[in-house]
Protein backbone atom coordinates (compact mmCIF):
# COMPACT_ATOMS: atom_id res chain seq x y z
CA UNK A 1 0.00 0.00 0.00
CA UNK A 2 1.05 3.39 -0.73
CA UNK A 3 0.88 6.65 1.58
CA UNK A 4 -0.96 8.92 -0.21
CA UNK A 5 -3.21 8.23 -3.30
CA UNK A 6 -3.44 11.05 -6.07
CA UNK A 7 -6.16 11.31 -8.70
CA UNK A 8 -7.15 12.64 -11.85
CA UNK A 9 -10.80 14.15 -11.41
CA UNK A 10 -12.35 14.33 -14.74
CA UNK A 11 -12.05 10.83 -16.72
CA UNK A 12 -10.91 9.19 -13.56
CA UNK A 13 -12.74 9.83 -10.37
CA UNK A 14 -16.01 11.28 -12.25
CA UNK A 15 -17.59 10.91 -15.78
CA UNK A 16 -17.85 14.97 -16.20
CA UNK A 17 -18.14 14.60 -20.29
CA UNK A 18 -21.75 15.33 -20.59
CA UNK A 19 -21.81 18.07 -18.31
CA UNK A 20 -18.81 19.50 -20.15
CA UNK A 21 -20.24 19.15 -23.73
CA UNK A 22 -23.77 20.30 -23.06
CA UNK A 23 -22.34 24.00 -21.50
CA UNK A 24 -19.38 24.00 -23.99
CA UNK A 25 -21.99 23.29 -27.22
CA UNK A 26 -24.84 25.95 -25.44
CA UNK A 27 -22.34 28.78 -25.62
CA UNK A 28 -21.10 27.53 -29.09
CA UNK A 29 -25.06 27.35 -30.65
CA UNK A 30 -25.64 30.78 -28.58
CA UNK A 31 -23.42 32.33 -31.03
CA UNK A 32 -24.51 30.40 -34.15
CA UNK A 33 -20.88 28.56 -34.12
CA UNK A 34 -21.32 24.51 -34.94
CA UNK A 35 -21.76 22.07 -32.06
CA UNK A 36 -19.61 18.98 -31.39
CA UNK A 37 -20.94 15.87 -30.98
CA UNK A 38 -20.52 14.22 -26.81
CA UNK A 39 -17.24 11.72 -27.95
CA UNK A 40 -15.39 14.84 -29.52
CA UNK A 41 -15.08 16.17 -26.24
CA UNK A 42 -12.95 13.00 -25.02
CA UNK A 43 -9.97 15.18 -26.87
CA UNK A 44 -11.18 18.08 -26.32
CA UNK A 45 -10.50 18.00 -22.31
CA UNK A 46 -7.65 17.20 -20.44
CA UNK A 47 -5.28 20.28 -20.96
CA UNK A 48 -7.66 22.99 -18.77
CA UNK A 49 -10.78 24.69 -19.66
CA UNK A 50 -9.14 27.26 -21.47
CA UNK A 51 -7.58 25.07 -24.01
CA UNK A 52 -11.02 22.96 -23.94
CA UNK A 53 -12.42 26.18 -25.54
CA UNK A 54 -9.63 26.82 -27.88
CA UNK A 55 -10.08 23.31 -29.29
CA UNK A 56 -13.80 23.45 -29.74
CA UNK A 57 -14.32 26.74 -31.06
CA UNK A 58 -14.07 26.91 -35.19
CA UNK A 59 -10.22 27.55 -36.22
CA UNK A 60 -11.12 31.31 -37.24
CA UNK A 61 -11.87 32.50 -34.08
CA UNK A 62 -9.07 30.85 -32.21
CA UNK A 63 -7.38 34.60 -31.24
CA UNK A 64 -6.76 35.44 -27.56
CA UNK A 65 -9.71 37.89 -27.42
CA UNK A 66 -12.39 35.19 -27.92
CA UNK A 67 -10.86 32.25 -26.33
CA UNK A 68 -11.08 34.73 -23.07
CA UNK A 69 -14.85 35.93 -23.49
CA UNK A 70 -16.25 32.80 -24.65
CA UNK A 71 -14.24 30.88 -21.79
CA UNK A 72 -15.91 33.42 -19.40
CA UNK A 73 -19.14 32.40 -20.57
CA UNK A 74 -19.04 28.89 -20.96
CA UNK A 75 -17.59 29.12 -16.71
CA UNK A 76 -21.46 31.06 -16.24
CA UNK A 77 -23.28 27.83 -17.76
CA UNK A 78 -20.62 25.34 -16.16
CA UNK A 79 -21.37 26.63 -13.09
CA UNK A 80 -24.80 26.10 -13.02
CA UNK A 81 -24.06 22.27 -14.50
CA UNK A 82 -21.37 20.91 -12.52
CA UNK A 83 -23.08 17.55 -11.27
CA UNK A 84 -26.23 17.65 -13.96
CA UNK A 85 -25.08 14.66 -14.79
CA UNK A 86 -21.55 14.37 -13.66
CA UNK A 87 -21.22 11.33 -11.36
CA UNK A 88 -18.50 9.13 -10.43
CA UNK A 89 -17.14 5.99 -12.13
CA UNK A 90 -18.41 2.31 -11.40
CA UNK A 91 -16.75 1.09 -8.19
CA UNK A 92 -14.92 4.48 -7.10
CA UNK A 93 -17.11 5.44 -4.36
CA UNK A 94 -15.89 1.73 -2.95
CA UNK A 95 -12.46 2.32 -4.16
CA UNK A 96 -12.54 5.85 -1.81
CA UNK A 97 -13.53 4.33 1.18
CA UNK A 98 -11.89 1.24 0.98
CA UNK A 99 -8.08 3.18 0.55
CA UNK A 100 -9.60 5.97 3.43
CA UNK A 101 -10.26 3.10 6.03
CA UNK A 102 -6.84 1.72 5.07
CA UNK A 103 -5.41 4.87 6.51
CA UNK A 104 -4.44 6.28 3.08
CA UNK A 105 -4.01 9.81 2.35
CA UNK A 106 -6.32 10.77 -1.19
CA UNK A 107 -5.45 14.05 -3.14
CA UNK A 108 -7.14 14.97 -6.72
CA UNK A 109 -4.81 17.19 -9.07
CA UNK A 110 -6.99 18.40 -11.63
CA UNK A 111 -6.67 20.89 -14.91
CA UNK A 112 -10.27 21.46 -14.17
CA UNK A 113 -10.82 25.25 -12.29
CA UNK A 114 -9.55 24.91 -8.41
CA UNK A 115 -13.01 26.02 -7.79
CA UNK A 116 -14.92 23.84 -10.01
CA UNK A 117 -12.95 21.16 -9.01
CA UNK A 118 -13.09 21.61 -5.01
CA UNK A 119 -17.60 21.98 -5.92
CA UNK A 120 -17.72 18.82 -7.72
CA UNK A 121 -15.56 16.70 -5.47
CA UNK A 122 -17.28 17.80 -2.08
CA UNK A 123 -20.56 17.45 -3.94
CA UNK A 124 -19.96 13.80 -4.76
CA UNK A 125 -18.01 12.58 -2.41
CA UNK A 126 -18.42 14.25 0.32
CA UNK A 127 -16.58 17.19 2.03
CA UNK A 128 -12.95 15.93 3.78
CA UNK A 129 -13.24 12.68 1.93
CA UNK A 130 -10.23 13.57 -0.13
CA UNK A 131 -7.43 15.58 2.13
CA UNK A 132 -6.12 17.85 -0.43
CA UNK A 133 -8.33 18.90 -3.75
CA UNK A 134 -6.25 21.42 -6.30
CA UNK A 135 -7.47 22.25 -9.47
CA UNK A 136 -6.26 24.53 -11.93
CA UNK A 137 -4.76 27.54 -9.84
CA UNK A 138 -3.93 31.16 -10.47
CA UNK A 139 -0.40 31.36 -11.27
CA UNK A 140 0.06 27.63 -11.29
CA UNK A 141 0.94 25.73 -14.64
CA UNK A 142 -1.36 23.25 -15.83
CA UNK A 143 -0.61 19.54 -16.19
CA UNK A 144 1.78 17.89 -17.41
CA UNK A 145 3.82 20.18 -15.24
CA UNK A 146 4.34 18.57 -11.79
CA UNK A 147 3.93 21.74 -9.99
CA UNK A 148 0.75 20.46 -8.71
CA UNK A 149 1.85 17.27 -7.93
CA UNK A 150 4.86 19.08 -5.52
CA UNK A 151 2.47 21.10 -3.83
CA UNK A 152 0.32 17.93 -2.53
CA UNK A 153 3.19 15.58 -1.93
CA UNK A 154 5.07 18.23 0.22
CA UNK A 155 1.53 19.96 1.65
CA UNK A 156 0.77 16.42 3.04
CA UNK A 157 4.42 15.57 4.01
CA UNK A 158 4.84 12.22 2.03
CA UNK A 159 7.88 11.54 0.56
CA UNK A 160 7.68 10.92 -3.73
CA UNK A 161 8.24 7.09 -2.93
CA UNK A 162 4.72 6.42 -1.23
CA UNK A 163 2.89 8.24 -3.60
CA UNK A 164 0.96 7.29 -6.84
CA UNK A 165 -0.83 8.97 -9.36
CA UNK A 166 -3.96 7.33 -11.21
CA UNK A 167 -5.28 9.09 -14.06
CA UNK A 168 -6.82 8.33 -17.77
CA UNK A 169 -4.80 10.27 -20.25
CA UNK A 170 -1.22 10.66 -21.41
CA UNK A 171 -1.32 13.98 -19.49
CA UNK A 172 -1.55 12.23 -16.57
CA UNK A 173 1.30 10.14 -17.18
CA UNK A 174 3.48 12.68 -17.68
CA UNK A 175 2.32 14.64 -15.14
CA UNK A 176 3.60 12.16 -12.63
CA UNK A 177 6.93 10.86 -14.00
CA UNK A 178 7.68 14.27 -14.39
CA UNK A 179 7.13 14.80 -10.50
CA UNK A 180 8.70 11.44 -10.06
CA UNK A 181 6.25 9.12 -8.99
CA UNK A 182 4.54 6.21 -10.86
CA UNK A 183 1.29 6.33 -12.94
CA UNK A 184 -1.49 3.85 -13.30
CA UNK A 185 -3.39 4.65 -16.52
CA UNK A 186 -7.34 4.11 -15.89
CA UNK A 187 -8.62 2.21 -19.15
CA UNK A 188 -12.32 3.59 -18.16
CA UNK A 189 -12.14 7.35 -19.09
CA UNK A 190 -11.62 9.50 -22.11
CA UNK A 191 -9.21 7.92 -23.24
CA UNK A 192 -7.84 4.73 -24.54
CA UNK A 193 -5.38 1.96 -23.30
CA UNK A 194 -2.94 2.26 -26.50
CA UNK A 195 -2.72 6.23 -25.39
CA UNK A 196 -1.66 5.00 -21.70
CA UNK A 197 0.54 2.43 -22.85
CA UNK A 198 2.50 4.55 -25.44
CA UNK A 199 2.77 7.27 -22.92
CA UNK A 200 4.59 5.03 -20.63
CA UNK A 201 2.25 4.28 -17.83
CA UNK A 202 3.89 1.88 -15.33
CA UNK A 203 0.74 -0.02 -14.80
CA UNK A 204 -2.89 -0.38 -16.30
CA UNK A 205 -6.70 -0.66 -14.03
CA UNK A 206 -9.57 -1.49 -16.26
CA UNK A 207 -11.57 -0.51 -13.24
CA UNK A 208 -11.37 0.89 -9.82
CA UNK A 209 -10.89 -2.00 -7.95
CA UNK A 210 -7.65 -2.72 -10.27
CA UNK A 211 -5.66 -0.06 -8.00
CA UNK A 212 -6.27 -1.62 -5.04
CA UNK A 213 -5.11 -4.88 -6.61
CA UNK A 214 -2.17 -2.92 -7.83
CA UNK A 215 -1.28 -1.01 -5.24
CA UNK A 216 -1.31 -3.99 -2.41
CA UNK A 217 1.57 -5.71 -4.54
CA UNK A 218 3.66 -2.65 -4.30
Amino acid sequence: MKKLYIFDLDGTLVDSLYDLADSVNAVLAKHGWAVHDTEKYRYFVGNGTMKLIERALPEECRDPETIAKVHAEFATVYEENLVNKTRPYDGVEQLVRELKKRGALLAVASNKPDKFSNEIVGTLFGEGTFDKVYGKREGVPTKPDPQIMFDIINELGVDKADCIHSGDSNVDVATAHNAGIKCIGCTWGFRTEKELLDAGADYIADNAADILTLTEKL
